[in-house]
């Protein structure tokens, strides 16, 4: 199909580009899962691959704003993939090239699990004022993350709830998103992809997020692992961890209703469970 990135208006780019566009008759493509929000590619030379990730679809994110941050973070020897390049195709959409970095963690033990926090953790150290002249979002709590919750009573109830006496701070980098599918694997390496919802928040609920789809599809043994290793590094009062687990419930039920959440078995009892044992949610009922 010829040089597929050579069609791309790169309006920011990586030295290595350069190159890449000149190799016009050695470039494959391969496709790979998609998300809800972009198409995304493999991109093969004859000595590295890429990935094109194209936002062909309703999500119109910050692309420039994720290429910049990506090149910091990986600058400062985070766990994320090396930014080639961005710019717009000749449809007018947006697209990022990075590095490939392997496939996303299936199968997991209590060592992978251990790294996994620890990589999370290192991205929420990383304070604001490290990043340079990068302006991350600072987004509204339940506009950006419980959109359209007000159709919901029973949702919009607990979590308005929850809100009033949690105290949301919004000065580190949080992931947005932090789950396995978002881990690559390669060669014992991992590196944390999808960057769509970087952006100031609470590390609180971005930690949060990731232990309740931990507990939701994995397994608690491995949440367990998974809690312990980033509670060494980052001290979290057990009420506040308790009620941002409630807080990432409630994001997981609302998500669920449509239909943005993986299935599976015993999913629904999981979670049911997971509302039973939580101290701010047992008290609401809830239609999962």
């Amino acid at each position: 199909m010829g040089n597929p990135i050579g069609i791309v208006d790169w309006v920011e780019k990586d030295g290595i580009m350069d190159d890449l566009l000149n190799q016009e008759a050695i470039l494959t493509t391969h496709p790979m899962d998609q998300g809800f929000e972009a198409e995304v590619m493999k991109i093969c030379s004859d000595k590295d691959i890429f990935v094109l990730k194209v936002w062909n679809k309703n999500s119109k994110p910050d692309v420039s704003l994720q290429y910049r941050l990506l090149n910091v973070l990986f600058e400062r020897g985070l766990s994320v993939s090396k930014p080639m390049g961005w710019g717009i195709n000749p449809h007018g959409e947006k697209v990022l090239l990075t590095t490939f970095d392997g496939m996303p963690v299936l199968e997991v033990d209590e060592k992978k699990m251990t790294v996994i926090a620890n990589i999370l953790s290192e991205i929420h150290k990383v304070h604001v004022k490290e990043i340079g002249n990068i302006h991350l979002l600072k987004s509204d709590f339940i506009d950006y993350f419980f959109p359209g919750v007000g159709e919901y009573y029973d949702i919009n109830n607990a979590l308005i709830s929850l809100v009033q006496i949690t105290q949301i701070k919004q000065e580190r980098i949080i992931h947005g998103d932090f789950h396995l599918r978002n881990i690559l694997e390669k060669n014992n390496r991992y590196t944390v992809i999808d960057w769509t919802n970087g952006q100031l928040g609470d590390p609180r609920y971005d930690f949060a997020w990731s232990l309740i789809l931990i507990k939701i599809y994995v397994s608690e043994r491995y949440a367990y692992v998974f809690r312990s290793a980033y509670l060494l590094e980052n001290h979290v009062q057990q009420k506040d961890l308790e009620a941002f687990e409630a807080l990432a419930c409630l994001r997981w039920i609302l998500l669920n209703r449509s239909g943005g959440t993986p299935k599976g078995p015993n999913i629904i009892e999981r979670v049911k469970s997971l509302i039973t044992k939580n101290p701010f949610l047992k008290e609401f009922e809830f239609t999962i």
